[in-house]
């Protein structure tokens, strides 16, 4: 957010007077990065001219510290496409810089993210889209269709990432064997050029474009990574293939390294599709064991007496059986 660019409106609670709105001003103005600061009593809300989102985290704890109170809402959002702890740090890191967000927290085991925010500020479409800037997916409950659920994500991407594995896997046995025994075949390089760019143009794709995604909001991941090095030994090795005499003329062999590149999309797609087929088992048993729980359970009252009730209605210090 550049200096003075964006004006943000607060809503507050408990201030109702002219002399509670100057301690409230007293004390906002002395917040780092807060251009300018209004309290409208009437409106009951802070008009601020923030010089980044940070600021306005910093204001609802200087209000609320003050005994006061902003109202902000919690809610939970299944993340998609997440694949390692990085990702999870990248996630939280964003939601956390957006302008009304007070405090978000992404869980990496269960794939969800807990985002405190101020709902006159930012609306959850809001970070959902600014989820999908980096290559990551906010599943937001208002803007589902029918039938459209995380675990049916997940499904779907399961599947894709099967197939996506499996053909990889499809390409690079060849590559492999032409790159290991079968060097000086006649037309060795053309052939595996061939075999090596469907797996890293169409099967790993998905590895460049949230690389560059992540690249434009000035982060990295594991998709960085393999974006970085098999970008690079594809692209010298495409070189060396098309003009070898680069090479030849300073009196060095043209290497090249397709296989090397196809087999490292190929095993981190085997390894990504091997977490999720586990993740999925666990999914499964935790299903079946939450299923177990009983609906209702014998409270037995100070008196002797006992009666049947519902789960939730059950209270600290009852005994039950």
């Amino acid at each position: 957010m550049a200096k003075g660019e964006h004006k943000i409106v607060i809503p507050l609670e408990g201030v109702d007077n002219e002399h509670n709105a100057l301690i409230v001003t007293h004390a906002l103005a002395r917040i780092r990065g807060i251009d300018s600061c209004r309290v409208e009593v009437n409106n009951k809300r802070v008009v601020l001219i923030p010089q980044n989102a940070a600021a306005i985290s910093e204001v609802v704890k200087a209000i609320r510290a003050l005994g006061y109170e902003v109202p902000t809402v919690r809610k939970s959002f299944d993340v998609l496409e997440m694949s390692c702890a990085a990702c999870a740090v990248s996630v939280e890191s964003l939601l956390t810089s957006l302008p009304g967000v007070v405090k978000a927290g992404i869980n990496y085991a269960t794939a969800s993210a807990t985002v405190d925010f101020i709902p006159e500020v930012v609306r959850a479409e809001a970070l959902k889209k600014a989820v999908q800037s980096i290559g990551y997916d906010l599943l937001i409950e208002d803007n589902q269709a029918p039938g459209e659920t995380a675990e049916s994500f997940r499904q779907k991407k399961y599947h894709q990432l099967k197939r996506r594995t499996f053909l990889a896997l499809a390409f690079c046995f060849p590559l492999l064997v032409i790159g290991m025994f079968f060097m000086d075949m006649p037309f060795a390089n053309w052939i595996m050029w061939a075999l090596s760019t469907p797996v890293l143009v169409w099967l790993g794709r998905g590895f460049f474009i949230n690389a560059w995604k992540q690249l434009r909001h000035r982060s990295a991941g594991m998709d960085t990574l393999v974006a970085l090095s098999t970008g690079v030994a594809y692209i010298f090795s495409v070189f060396n293939t098309f003009y070898p005499q680069f090479w030849h003329q300073r009196g060095l062999h043209a290497h090249v390294y397709f296989e090397a590149s196809a087999v490292i999309v190929a095993f981190i797609l085997l390894g990504r599709y091997l977490e999720e087929k586990a993740k999925a088992g666990t999914s499964s048993a935790l299903k079946k064991l939450m299923g177990l729980q009983p609906s209702a359970v014998t409270v037995i009252h100070p008196d002797g007496s006992y009666d049947e009730t519902a789960v939730e209605n059950v209270e600290p210090g009852n005994i039950i059986m």
